[in-house]
């Protein structure tokens, strides 16, 4: 999860996340270098007092500066457009559950199992266990298992949501009378927190999501617990 101070991104836990990080680094250091470039120009024309006829008027620089963005965008949009159709695949699901996003708090239904279905509110600042995090824990996580791709189907019950995990790369609109589908493979065991990324009224702030990835094998004696219980 996120610390103080920090500038840079949450650590990836999903093969997605991975991909999104490796290009926002490629993105910024071409950034960085057409920046290097503007500012030394800058530099150069306010203290010389130099003028070069060549530059005045000169087909082969209109041409060089012609070619050179077409070409650093399309350096952009390439990896860009592959991460985009990463993010949509959605191939053979192990898990499929539904995310229902509420005024203030989130529900979950497995919608493989039977009657396997349960609400998830904030725990009160009050009633938090030392070491858990305020405005981050909840009563109920949304239990996964691990290396397993997972698709999760996001809708909302009044008005508008977003169900966002960072560190997962995870972030879908919740739009009442429609069902969107996104779906992510968690690499390692873990707890992820997440929030509402939708201004959704009052309370937005106060629907935290948190996600607990764990072994095969934990998360079969987890749902077996659930199902008894309920």
């Amino acid at each position: 999860m996120a610390h103080p101070s920090q500038l840079g991104f949450q650590d990836a836990a999903s093969p997605v996340m991975e991909e999104l990080i490796h290009f926002h680094d490629h993105a910024l250091m071409i950034v960085f270098l057409i920046s290097t470039l503007v500012l030394y120009i800058i530099v150069a024309m306010v203290t010389t007092k130099l003028t070069n006829k060549y530059i005045l008027d000169s087909q082969e620089i209109e041409i060089i500066w012609t070619l050179l963005p077409a070409i650093i965008l399309i350096l952009i949009a390439l990896p860009s457009l592959r991460i985009l159709y990463l993010m949509d695949e959605i191939n053979d699901p192990h898990l499929t559950i539904k995310s229902m996003g509420h005024q203030w708090y989130w529900s979950y239904e497995y919608t493989d199992y039977e009657n396997l279905m349960f609400e998830s509110y904030m725990i009160p600042t009050q009633d938090l266990a030392p070491g858990q995090f305020r405005l981050l824990e909840t009563d109920h996580r949304m239990v996964i298992p691990v290396q397993s791709p997972i698709r999760i189907l996001v809708s909302a019950d009044d008005v508008l949501h977003s169900w966002a995990v960072p560190s997962l790369g995870v972030k879908m609109d919740a739009v009442p009378g429609r069902l969107n589908q996104t779906a992510f493979i968690v690499s390692r065991p873990g707890i992820y927190y997440g929030q509402c990324s939708e201004i959704c009224g009052a309370n937005h702030s106060f629907m935290p999501i948190v996600v607990e990835a764990v072994p095969l094998e934990h998360f079969e004696n987890w749902s077996s617990t659930m199902l008894e219980d309920a």
